[in-house]
């Protein structure tokens, strides 16, 4: 199992019917440098789910594209 070490709790993006919650943290996987993380935990952060992983510079260029969507 890897190692993990959330540094910030960004958001909740929803709670399926099953208890774990999908989030998005600031968070350093197998003491790398930390990386934005989408995915599902359980309430106690001990599991997890399969997700995606976001460098701060990736992070700009998404904010950007989803700011040029014009549907929110």
């Amino acid at each position: 199992m890897k190692t993990y070490t959330i540094y910030k709790h960004i958001g909740n993006l929803s709670q399926p019917n099953n208890g774990w919650t999908k989030e998005l943290n600031y968070i350093s996987w197998d003491d790398r440098e930390p990386v934005y993380d989408i995915r599902t935990w359980n309430a106690e952060h001990t599991e997890y789910g399969k997700g995606v992983t976001i460098t701060a510079g990736q992070m700009v260029v998404l904010k950007k594209i989803l700011e040029e969507m014009k549907m929110f």
